[in-house]
């Protein structure tokens, strides 16, 4: 729903010209889901920006040929079926590259192509729970999960990383391939440097010496009006936050001397942090701890986030019509190239909005056009 439309939109947001096909029954149920404008709802514009939509019935004949032809103008060939699915359309690789041999075909899937779970719907909630994501959230407690569909845009993320290098591969000669990408071993690669470093030394020999997790010091503490974030148990940083909390005893304190030390009293020095932040007001206390060089951030409420200095200097958001969804608010592609630089495409289109168009352009003349309309094989269902 998310994963394959984000990897194209992606590649869209670096030039490539990408057709997204929908069904001819109300066409991408993604449409309709939160804030929208007539058919185009906000998260669907997130990430089916520019794009063309073309309607098609794959169940019908002339509408498969359609997509074939289509097929053999391309690059690069997105699906995110369940496994079989795309044999079942007759649009799979082996279909599709009998009429583009260079074609670079990407199958996303929730749980690759094999395996005890591929009959199983996967959403990103469900592959946080399976992955170890939510069990790290939630700590010692209830797992909970990350409130933002992470492992989609993961996935996503990591396909169109895998379709430049497919691309790459083949203008040095390796011809076309099958690209393959699950949304679990994506967030399983995601999550494990910092997520799993607790369980990747393996050896039981006296070799690994035990250390406090990363995450352990990812702690949000109340101020006396905000929220506020800061990692600073260091040798450099450890001197700064005690000057700036007036506590320049913890210095001298044995439990927290060295760094080891720190680390063996993690849960009272959290503690004590965790009461003397309560007693400053959140921005005094920002500035003073930036004073002395230590890393820190109050929560920037959703409705202010693009009010932000440094989000309002680096103007990576952009205020501007768009068709038929009229005001919007977007990130530009947050890549900056010296020489070929990237911006906004198209808007988020209607429903079967260039059909007729890349018909067209595929040869199709205007009685030809009305005749495949008129069976169902493209355009939306009425």
């Amino acid at each position: 729903m998310v994963a394959g439309p984000m990897a194209a939109m992606l590649c869209a947001d670096l030039g490539a010209e990408v057709v997204k096909v929908e069904q001819p029954k109300g066409g991408d149920r993604m449409r309709l889901l939160g804030h929208r404008v007539g058919s185009v709802g906000a998260l669907w514009a997130g990430v089916n920006r520019g794009k063309r939509s073309l309607v098609i019935d794959l169940q019908r004949t002339e509408g498969r040929d359609v997509l074939i032809d289509l097929v053999g103008t391309a690059d690069v060939f997105i699906q995110n079926f369940r496994p079989g699915v795309a044999e079942r359309l007759g649009i799979d690789e082996t279909s599709l590259r009998q009429r583009n041999p260079g074609l670079i075909y990407v199958s996303v899937s929730g749980f690759g192509d094999t395996g005890p779970y591929i009959d199983q719907k996967s959403y990103d909630y469900v592959i946080q729970m399976l992955s170890g994501m939510a069990a790290l959230q939630g700590g010692d407690g209830t797992p909970e999960l990350i409130r933002n569909i992470v492992i989609d845009k993961t996935t996503a993320m990591t396909a169109a990383q895998s379709i430049l290098a497919a691309l790459l591969a083949r203008e040095r000669g390796a011809g076309g391939q099958h690209v393959r990408l699950s949304m679990i071993d994506s967030a399983l690669a995601f999550l494990w440097p910092d997520g799993m470093m607790q369980h990747t030394l393996l050896a039981d020999d006296g070799r690994v010496t035990a250390g406090p997790h990363m995450s352990d010091g990812y702690v949000v503490r109340p101020t006396l009006d905000s929220y506020l974030a800061m990692i600073a148990t260091s040798n450099s940083q450890f001197p700064g936050l005690c000057a700036a909390l007036g506590k320049n005893e913890w210095l001298t304190d044995e439990r927290f001397a060295t760094l080891a030390d720190r680390e063996a009293n993690a849960d009272a020095l959290s503690d004590l942090i965790t009461t003397e932040v309560a007693r400053h007001s959140g921005h005094e206390l920002v500035e003073k701890l930036h004073s002395h060089d230590v890393p820190c951030a109050l929560s920037n409420p959703l409705h202010a986030v693009h009010l932000d200095p440094q989000v309002q200097h680096n103007e990576i958001l952009v205020e501007h019509e768009r068709p038929w969804l009229g005001p919007v608010r977007e990130p530009k592609p947050p890549a900056r190239f010296s020489v070929t630089p990237t911006a906004l495409g198209r808007h988020a289109p209607k429903l079967d909005e260039h059909t007729d168009e890349i018909l067209a352009e595929l040869g199709h003349g205007p009685e030809s056009i009305a005749a495949l309309r008129a069976t169902g094989a493209v355009g939306p269902r009425r």
